[in-house]
C-alpha cells in the first residue's frame, strides 16, 4: 500500500479540503436530533409556536447545508480519486511495457491485462469509498455516541456494550477478506488468459469443430472463478448480517430501557426519539464501516497485485563492457541461453555478418531460430558468449540505441484496427512518400487497389486482408524505417514463389546497404544469401553459402532435394 501512498500523497491538499467539507456537513448533520428533541420536549408541550417555526426552519437549514457538503465532497473525492487511478493506470502500463520478455513470461499477459483493468478498477473504488466514508463513517459514528452521551448517558451504555463485539467482526472480516479477494483476482486472470486464447484461436476452434470442448473448458475455468467468488461473497457477507442482529438487539434493549426511563420520569419523550435516531445514525455509521472493509479488501488485494509489477526491479539494464575491433557489422561470440535454466535453447553460436550482407538461417522447427532473433533484439539476455554490433556488446547499448538500428518482420505480427498509413508509419515521423517506396519495395501493390490507398482501414488484426496482404503490409513496415539491420523471421512464408523471389530481388537492389539475417523454412529463400546457417536442437550444424553447404552439410542437401529436386539443388 505504500506505492499506492506515492500515488495519493499529490493530492493530500484537496483530500484535506474535501474532509473538511465532509467534516462541516456531518457536523450540522448531527445537530438535527437534538433540534427534534428541543421541538418536542421544550416548545410543543408549552405551545410555543414561534419557537416551533424557528427550530423547524432551523433544521430545513441545517438538512440544506448538510446536504451540500456532502455532494459537494463527494465530487471532490471522484475526481482525486479518478486523477489517482489514471496516473496510476498510465505508470502501470509504462512498467508492463518495459518489463523484459522474460519478466512478461513469469508475470503473463493474462494476469497483465487484469491488473491493468480490473485491479485498478478496484483501487479506483477503494481511494474513492475511503474519501466519502472514511471520514464520514466514523464522525457519524464518534459524534453520534458522544452526541447521545451528553443526551442520554444511561441509554449510550447499552450502544457501547455492543462496540467490542462489532470490532471483533469488523477485524475478521478484514482479515478473511484480503487473501480471499487475492484468489479472486487470481481466478480472473486465468479467465482472462482463456478468452484471450479464444480469441485468439476462434477460427482454427470453429474449422476443427472443437467449440463444444473449449465452451467446456472455459466453464471449468469460469465454475472455479465462481467458486472462489461465492467463498469470498459469503464469508464478507456475514459481516453485514452480524452487524445489524447486534445493532438491531442493541436497539430494543435501547427502547425497552427508554421505555421504562419515560414512565418512571427519568427522561422524556423527545429525548427518548432522539436518542434512536442517533442510534439509527450509528447504526447506519457502522454499516458504512463494514462497507469499507469489505471495498477495502478487494481495494487492498488489487493494491498489493499493482505493487508486485511496479516494484519489478528493471531488466536488461546496459552496463559498460569493452568494445571490440573486429571489423564485423554483427558477431555472434560463443552464445549459449536457455528459458528455463535447466537445458540449453541454444547452445554455442558463433558466426560473423559484414555490412550490407545478408545471413539466412534455416532448420526444423525448435531448432533455435526465432530464439538467436529474440537474443540479438535482446529481449532476453545470453547466459554465455556476446552478441556484438560494430563492435559494441549489445549489453552495452540502451535499448533505443539497439532498437532504432533494427527492422523486424515476425511471422506472426500484428496489425492495427487503423488505417493503412498509421500501420507501416507505427507512431514514426515518416512521410508518404517513404511510405509508398516501402509499400514498393515489399511487393505491395495491391495496396493501390484499396479505396483511399494508404487511407484505408483494417479491421482487428488486419482480418480484411489475406495472409500474404498482411506480411506485405508488415514489411512495410520494417522497412520504411530505413534499417541497419533487417530482421525477417519467416516473413514470406504466406507469399507465392514469384512474389518471394521479387521481394528478395528488391531487398537487394533497395536495402543493399542494410545486413539482412532471414530465417526461413524455404531454401529457395535463403539459398542467395552470401552466408547460410543450418540449425539443429539450439546448434549450427553448417555454415557457408549455397554451394558449400550442398557439399559439406547432409541436412541441408536433404533439404534441396525435398524442395527443389535433385538438379535444381
Amino acid at each position: 500500500m505504500r506505492t499506492i501512498g506515492r500515488y495519493v500523497k499529490p493530492y493530500l491538499w484537496r483530500i484535506s479540503l474535501q474532509m473538511c467539507v465532509k467534516i462541516s456537513g456531518t457536523v450540522i448533520e448531527l445537530f438535527l436530533p437534538s433540534m427534534l428533541s428541543i421541538i418536542l420536549d421544550e416548545y410543543a408541550p408549552v405551545g410555543n409556536k414561534l419557537g416551533v417555526w424557528t427550530m423547524g426552519i432551523g433544521m430545513i437549514i441545517c438538512a440544506i447545508l448538510a446536504w451540500l457538503g456532502n455532494c459537494c465532497a463527494n465530487r471532490m473525492s471522484t475526481t482525486v480519486s479518478r486523477e489517482i487511478t489514471r496516473k496510476l493506470r498510465f505508470d502501470l502500463f509504462r512498467k508492463v511495457t518495459a518489463l523484459s520478455a522474460a519478466q512478461q513470461d513469469a508475470a503473463t499477459d493474462a494476469s497483465l491485462v487484469s491488473r491493468l483493468t480490473s485491479d485498478t478498477y478496484n483501487v479506483h473504488n477503494m481511494i474513492d469509498r475511503m474519501q466519502r466514508l472514511g471520514i464520514r463513517a466514523p464522525m457519524l459514528l464518534v459524534g453520534g455516541i458522544i452526541v447521545s452521551m451528553m443526551l442520554e448517558p444511561v441509554l449510550t451504555l447499552v450502544l457501547i456494550a455492543a462496540l467490542p463485539l462489532l470490532a471483533l467482526v469488523t477485524w475478521w472480516s478484514s482479515k478473511k477478506g484480503v487473501p480471499l479477494f487475492t484468489k479472486v483476482q487470481q481466478g480472473q486472470d486465468r479467465m482472462v488468459r482463456k478468452v484471450q486464447e479464444n480469441m485468439a484461436g476462434a477460427r482454427v476452434i470453429r474449422a476443427l469443430s472443437r467449440t463444444q470442448w473449449e465452451r467446456d473448458a472455459f466453464a471449468q475455468v469460469n465454475d472455479d472463478l465462481a467458486a472462489s467468488q461465492r467463498t469470498a461473497d459469503l464469508t464478507m457477507a456475514k459481516v453485514g448480517p452480524t452487524t445489524s442482529f447486534v445493532l438491531n438487539a442493541g436497539l430494543a434493549l435501547v427502547v425497552l430501557v427508554g421505555a421504562y426511563r419515560v414512565h418512571s420520569g427519568a427522561s422524556q419523550p423527545g429525548t427518548i426519539i432522539a436518542f434512536l435516531s442517533y442510534f439509527t445514525i450509528i447504526l447506519n455509521a457502522l454499516l458504512m464501516v463494514t462497507r469499507i472493509f469489505v471495498m477495502y479488501s478487494k481495494g487492498s488485494a488489487s493494491a498489493k497485485r499493482i505493487e508486485e509489477i511496479l516494484q519489478t526491479p528493471p531488466d536488461l539494464e546496459p552496463r559498460m563492457l569493452p568494445a571490440s575491433e573486429d571489423g564485423a557489422h554483427l558477431v555472434f561470440d560463443h552464445v549459449s541461453f536457455s528459458y528455463n535454466k535447466k537445458y540449453e535453447n541454444v547452445s554455442d553460436l558463433s558466426f560473423r555478418v559484414g555490412h550490407g550482407e545478408t545471413l539466412g538461417i534455416i532448420g526444423p522447427t525448435g531448432s533455435g531460430k526465432s530464439t538467436l532473433l529474440s537474443l540479438l533484439m535482446r529481449q532476453y539476455d545470453v547466459d554465455r558468449g556476446e552478441i556484438r554490433i560494430d563492435g559494441q556488446p549489445i549489453q552495452s547499448m540502451s535499448p533505443e540505441a539497439l532498437h532504432s538500428r533494427l527492422g523486424v518482420v515476425f511471422q506472426s505480427d500484428f496489425l492495427m484496427a487503423d488505417t493503412l498509413r498509421e500501420n507501416i508509419r507505427f507512431g514514426r515521423d515518416i512521410d508518404d512518400a517513404a511510405i509508398l517506396d516501402a509499400v514498393d519495395c515489399a511487393q505491395g501493390a495491391f495496396i493501390h487497389q484499396k479505396e483511399g490507398v494508404l487511407d484505408y482501414a483494417l479491421n482487428v488484426r488486419g482480418r480484411n486482408l489475406s495472409g500474404g496482404q498482411q506480411q506485405r503490409v508488415l514489411i512495410s513496415r520494417a522497412l520504411a524505417g530505413d534499417p541497419r539491420i533487417l530482421l525477417l523471421d519467416d516473413c514470406s512464408s504466406a507469399l507465392d514463389f514469384r512474389t518471394d523471389r521479387a521481394l528478395r530481388r528488391a531487398l537487394r537492389e533497395r536495402h543493399g546497404q542494410a545486413t539482412t539475417i532471414i530465417v526461413a523454412q524455404r531454401v529457395s529463400s535463403v539459398m542467395a544469401a552470401d552466408h547460410i546457417l543450418v540449425m539443429d536442437k539450439g546448434r549450427i550444424i553448417g555454415q557457408g553459402n549455397h554451394a558449400e553447404l550442398i557439399a559439406s552439410c547432409p541436412m541441408y542437401r536433404e533439404l534441396c532435394t525435398l524442395q527443389l529436386g535433385g538438379d535444381a539443388a
